[in-house]
C-alpha cells in the first residue's frame, strides 16, 4: 500500500499530517453553509476544541474533538495534492478510525467524521456522517456537483446516492475502521461507484452513476470531525481503490498505516 499512500496523520503527537503530498496542517474555515463564496479561511485550529489524545488512540495518539465550533466552524487539510484529484476521472481510498457514540455523544443534528467537498454536502461531497435519525445511522454520501445541466440531488431523494447502515450502534467504549473507496469519478460516464465498509465488512455500493465532483480543488478541504464529539484517528488517503485483502489488513493491524507510512517517506525522501 505505501507506493499508493499519499496523505497519512497518525495524530499520534501533532494534529499535522505525518505524510502530505500537499499542505499537511489544518486550517479552519467559517461561514453559512449556503454561501460558499463566503466562506472565511484560517490557518491552524480552535487548541481549545481540537487537542491531541495521547495514548488514547487506537493506535498511540488520537485527535479529540471535544465541542462544535460557532458559525458553522469545522477543520480541514487542504485537499490540493492531498487527494488525487484528476478532472478527468479518479479513483482513492479513505481509511480513518473513530471512537464516539453518536446516539449520546453528539450535539447537533447531523455530524460528519470526514467530508471531502469545496461547496457543500449535496453539492460535490464525498463523505461519511450520522445524520438525524434515532438511533443514529452511519451513511456514505457520494454526491455531484450542482451546474452544467447537472441538478443537485436531496439526501431525501428516493435515488439519493447514499450507503446506509441502520443503526450503526456504535459506543463510546469501542473503537471502529471505517473505510470508503471511489472509482470512475468526474469521467464523464455512468460507471462511477463508492463502496463502504466498517470494521473490514462490506457495508453497501453506491454505483452506475455520472459522478462529478467539478471542484476548484485550491478552495476544496479534507474535513475532519465536523460536528463530532470523540477520538480520530489513523486517517489516510490512497491514490487508488484498495483491495479486499489490503481493506482487511488496515482494519485488524492499527499500526499498519505507521509502517506503511514510513516506508513511503523513505521513499519520497530517497531513504534506503
Amino acid at each position: 500500500m505505501r507506493d499508493s499512500l499519499i496523505f497519512y496523520a497518525s495524530f499520534d503527537e501533532t494534529l499535522d499530517a505525518d505524510l502530505a503530498l500537499g499542505q499537511g496542517s489544518l486550517r479552519t474555515r467559517f461561514g453559512a453553509l449556503n454561501d460558499p463564496d463566503g466562506f472565511r479561511f484560517e490557518d491552524g485550529y480552535p487548541q481549545g476544541v481540537f487537542r491531541v489524545a495521547p495514548g488514547q488512540g487506537v493506535h498511540a495518539g488520537a485527535l479529540q474533538a471535544l465541542d462544535v465550533l460557532p458559525d458553522n466552524g469545522r477543520i480541514f487539510f487542504p485537499a490540493q495534492s492531498n487527494l488525487p484529484y484528476d478532472p478527468r476521472g479518479w479513483s482513492g481510498t479513505v481509511s480513518f478510525w473513530i471512537k464516539t457514540n453518536p446516539d449520546t455523544m453528539l450535539k447537533t443534528p447531523f455530524c460528519d467524521p470526514v467530508q471531502i467537498t469545496e461547496k457543500g454536502a449535496t453539492n460535490g461531497g464525498l463523505w461519511i456522517d450520522f445524520p438525524d435519525s434515532d438511533p443514529r445511522d452511519l451513511r456514505l454520501g457520494a454526491f455531484q456537483s450542482e451546474g452544467d445541466g447537472r441538478e443537485r440531488i436531496a439526501e431525501s431523494a428516493e435515488d439519493a446516492p447514499l450507503v446506509v447502515v441502520s443503526p450503526v450502534s456504535f459506543k463510546e467504549t469501542d473503537w471502529h475502521h471505517v473505510l470508503f473507496t471511489w472509482s470512475h469519478f468526474d469521467s464523464g460516464s455512468e460507471n462511477a461507484q463508492a463502496a463502504l465498509y466498517i470494521d473490514g465488512k462490506a457495508q453497501g455500493t453506491i454505483g452506475g452513476r455520472n459522478i462529478t465532483m467539478d471542484w476548484d480543488v485550491g478552495r476544496t478541504g479534507i474535513y475532519v470531525a465536523v460536528n463530532y464529539i470523540g477520538l480520530l484517528d489513523e486517517l489516510a488517503v490512497f491514490d487508488r481503490v484498495l483491495t479486499e485483502e489490503e481493506i482487511s489488513i488496515l482494519a485488524t493491524d492499527p499500526a499498519a498505516l505507521a509502517v506503511e507510512a514510513a516506508a513511503a517517506f523513505n521513499v519520497q525522501s530517497g531513504i534506503g
